[in-house]
């Protein structure tokens, strides 16, 4: 989709951290911005600093950890605001801990909101979009689905689904005018769970990498346009360690164990008095 301005986009997640930026990068590109979340207030906020920016701006409350809310916001989307061009599936949620010490309901929430959700909402959108000849869904993933971290397995597990999920789409969509791409950032500085542990003394090293959320929202943007299958934004070059964690598994996890990422979360978790 080269052409966004004056097109609709919906963005989960919008009520803090990279939500409400990724709205703002789409809205200066001339976008309608329908945001939504669960807190309300939050919300509005967003919305009214979209507006006061000059762009066409609106909220729709939702908790999309009930999964039959789905259907009911996309209709409620479409039905008020137009239809959807560009879907922006952020929202998501963490819990550093010990696998162990997460209850059962802990593990299928997060199953809920970083997977269900994301997969009920593009089927939603999706033949609306297929009809209209135009469309893209962006996944908001996370390097942790790409090498999972100690102490992170169900939120690993969600973002690596994510990433099948959009190269499966890309497969079964690729003669067709709708695009689909994953968006992986690493540790984000300024807000969300990385901005938390910087806060209790825990910091990427240069291996790794951090970058921003307007640097994410940039590369959202760009995917949007030139209909990128997977971008990785972490403030290193990191694919060729990737890589080679792909090819040599067993010495990757040395190596995993040294940059102290895996020690990172240790901490993380038992300062959270979780470690089962």
């Amino acid at each position: 989709m080269e052409s966004l301005r004056g097109r609709v986009a919906l963005v989960t997640g919008a009520t803090g951290g990279l939500g409400p930026v990724i709205a703002r990068a789409l809205a200066r590109e001339g976008m309608y911005l329908v945001v939504t979340g669960r807190r309300v207030d939050a919300l509005d906020a967003t919305a009214a600093a979209l507006r006061a920016t000059g762009a066409r701006a609106d909220s729709v409350p939702a908790d999309l950890a009930d999964l039959d809310a789905t259907g009911a916001l996309i209709e409620h989307v479409e039905r008020s605001f137009g239809p959807i061009d560009v879907l922006v599936n952020n929202a998501g949620v963490e819990n550093v801990a010990a696998f162990t010490a997460l209850t059962p309901e802990e593990l299928t929430a997060m199953v809920d909101v970083n997977l269900s959700a994301p997969m009920l909402l593009t089927r939603h959108v999706l033949p609306g979009m297929l009809a209209r000849g135009r469309g893209h869904v962006v996944f908001i993933s996370s390097m942790a689905g790409k090498y999972g971290p100690a102490f992170c397995g169900p939120y690993a597990a969600t973002k690596a689904a994510l990433i099948g999920l959009a190269q499966s789409l890309r497969a079964e969509y690729g003669q067709s005018p709708v695009g689909f791409s994953v968006v992986c950032p690493g540790f984000i500085g300024g807000d969300g769970m990385y901005q938390r542990m910087v806060e209790r003394g825990f910091r990427s090293n240069r291996m790794i990498g951090e970058t921003t959320t307007s640097k994410v929202a940039d590369r959202v943007v760009t995917a949007i346009r030139r209909d990128l299958p997977e971008v990785i934004e972490s403030g290193a070059p990191i694919r060729p360690l990737l890589s080679f964690a792909a090819l040599a598994p067993r010495l990757a996890e040395r190596i995993a164990g040294k940059v102290g990422v895996n020690a990172m979360f240790r901490r993380l978790s038992e300062e959270r008095g979780r470690t089962g």
